[in-house]
């Protein structure tokens, strides 16, 4: 791995622009598009680029091999539940509400990593940045301009989302072949699998008018937000390695309020920047003494 110069940082903004970008798009596609189809064509999308960067490389995808059920259960929960729970409950939300909780996904994977590994046990300080990280979450209830009572349920969904995006993580280190492009693809494909009779049986997508509005969200979250998005981190997490890419936590949030407030209006009070504060302190202390597992869960 070398050390990052201009061109790596401008592609690592670049990311966190990216995925920052992707709430509020997220919440302009489900104007239009229920949760399984915008998930759907995310992932559909997405598999496009995915698979050609595997032909070139000439990567052996291992999606219906003899470990099949494993890429399946992986595309499931670290793609498909959290695709679907995020679109459910960024709809009912702020998108910058669902950028700051999403940003805290590597807090949730230390305790689940705690109980469920052998490697990833949580030392004084890592638990010390996930109390930190958490207790910012906390004080966002008690602003009842961003939560409220009409929207909760929406918060702990978005949350739930997360927490998915932890366990497919999990997962994942039960693979043998763990090659990035290998595993995101294979999944990816599933993913597909697995939303398309969802999308057809309980929505009925051919039946929808949508606006040109959201429909563009739409294709900018299936070919921007995934599908680039997940070429560009594979870019950096080859040149430059994972502790690098890890630094788009501080960022995506920050571009998400920014996105927030400019682009859709939303209400961005002072205990939401005291919130996102305490977030960013508390996953600093956290990845200052962490370099495993819970950081390789960051990705929109």
């Amino acid at each position: 791995m070398r050390e990052a110069n201009t061109k790596d940082l401008t592609l690592l903004i670049l990311l966190s622009i990216i995925w920052g970008s992707a709430f509020f798009n997220i919440k302009i596609a489900t104007y239009s598009y229920e949760p399984f189809t915008l998930a759907l064509v995310r992932v559909l999308f997405a598999s496009i680029p995915l698979y050609l960067l595997c032909r070139y490389k000439k990567i052996q995808l291992l999606a219906f091999g003899k470990n099949w059920y494993s890429y399946a259960l992986i595309g499931l929960c670290n793609i498909a539940i959290p695709f679907v729970l995020i679109a459910i409950g960024t709809a009912k939300i702020n998108s910058y509400l669902a950028a700051i909780l999403m940003s805290t996904t590597p807090l949730s994977g230390s305790i689940l990593a705690h109980f469920f590994t052998k490697d990833e046990k949580l030392s004084y300080m890592k638990s010390l940045g996930v109390l930190v990280g958490f207790s910012g979450i906390v004080l966002l209830f008690f602003d009842r301009v961003v939560i409220n009572s009409e929207n909760y349920l929406f918060v702990l969904i978005t949350i739930l989302g997360s927490t998915f995006y932890c366990i497919g993580g999990l997962l994942t280190l039960k693979l043998k072949n763990k090659i990035n492009e290998n595993v995101t693809t294979s999944t990816t494909l599933w993913s597909v699998i697995f939303l398309l009779p969802l999308s057809i049986i309980f929505e009925a997508p051919w039946n929808a008018n949508p606006t040109l509005e959201s429909t563009l969200s739409l294709l900018y979250l299936g070919v921007v937000a995934t599908g680039l998005a997940w070429l560009i981190r594979f870019r950096i997490l080859t040149v430059n390695g994972l502790v690098f890419q890890t630094q788009v936590a501080y960022l995506i949030p920050v571009f998400g309020i920014i996105f927030g407030f400019f682009l859709m209006d939303e209400v961005i009070t002072w205990k939401v920047i005291v919130s996102l504060v305490v977030i960013l302190v508390g996953i600093y202390i956290f990845k200052k003494n962490n370099k495993g597992l819970a950081l390789s869960l960051i990705h929109i």
